[in-house]
């Protein structure tokens, strides 16, 4: 096989007593689209860091293209574009100048970074708006700068943070497409997300992670099929009896996992003629069900077996 574009070694970074990544390895070859999930505070964002050189590890090694990473200054990471979550932009720049700004950082000037300022502008769809303050533009405007910016010096592999976060459906839509694309084009891609949905849309495989370590890695089609083997069952429960409700079936040997929901509780069942143990048990504790209903679990089910909580959590 060949080299991987992105390899991590037993990663571990400490925070006090705290160990926020715990001995994580994955590589990633070209062209490949990632998945990077886990839940709120599991250790993806320090991986990205870790990665990209904002922080250092206490222990183990990142290499690009086979070579170590070894300073804060390394060239090789020249090979790594990032879209944070947190917007990188100037406000009172305009679109042309934001890009004149961080294409100077990346070593472009005269007609080379002219000519990337035009061509990543058409590509995220806002050449009309070139010359028009930052300040003024959408959410999704600034989402697609965003992501114009992390392509300019051609990269080899991208870091996509949480990149739909915070904007409309149309504009979610049109940054999907941009990312698709650059999968067709054989860009490598690393994506951070809340939503399993962009998951199976764009990557084939996803690493998951949960407390520092890596509980997960492989196909996206093949987690699916493994959640595929039971039943997801959604019960409409009363506001008042949802947190009893999912200890009483937390303790059953039928249920996989389960969680409060917004109209009731979710539970992961291994087979669906476990069902009835489940409407047993809370109509013995006297909880009442105003709905029932069941379907093929998802990859969001995988997740939530795995971590016991939902991405959005």
């Amino acid at each position: 096989m060949s080299t991987p574009v992105l390899s991590v070694d037993r990663l571990v970074k400490r925070f006090g007593s705290r160990t926020a990544v715990n001995d994580v390895s994955f590589q990633i070859h070209r062209g490949e689209a990632v998945g990077l999930l886990g839940p709120n505070g599991a250790g993806k964002t320090t991986v990205l860091s870790l990665l990209i050189g904002l922080l250092k590890p206490d222990n183990g090694a990142i290499s690009i293209h086979g070579r170590p990473v070894t300073a804060d200054s390394d060239p090789i990471k020249r090979h790594l574009g990032l879209a944070t979550q947190d917007l990188a932009l100037f406000e009172d720049l305009t679109a042309l100048d934001n890009l004149a700004f961080f294409g100077a950082l990346y070593g472009l000037h005269g007609v080379k970074l002219d000519t990337v300022r035009t061509e990543t502008l058409r590509f995220v769809g806002l050449s009309d708006r070139a010359q028009e303050p930052v300040r003024g533009f959408s959410g999704g405007m600034k989402r697609r700068l965003n992501l114009a910016v992390a392509l300019l010096h051609n990269p080899d592999v991208l870091l996509l943070d949480e990149p739909t976060v915070g904007v409309d459906p149309q504009s979610r839509n049109a940054l999907l497409e941009n990312i698709g694309e650059l999968r067709c084009q054989g860009k490598t891609i690393v994506y951070t997300t809340h939503y399993m949905e962009e998951v199976e849309r764009l990557c084939e495989r996803v690493i998951i992670i949960d407390e520092g370590r890596v509980l997960a890695d492989a196909r996206v089609s093949d987690l699916k099929a493994q959640a595929n083997t039971g039943v997801g069952l959604d019960l409409g429960v009363a506001l008042a009896d949802r947190e009893r409700g999912c200890h009483i079936i937390q303790a059953l040997p039928e249920v996989q996992a389960v969680e409060i929901t917004s109209t009731g509780l979710h539970v992961l069942l291994g087979h669906v003629s476990h069902i009835s143990v489940i409407l047993e048990n809370l109509r013995a504790m006297g909880i009442p069900m105003t709905a029932l209903s069941t379907r093929q679990p998802s990859l969001e089910d995988v997740f939530l077996q795995l971590t016991g909580r939902t991405l959005r959590d």
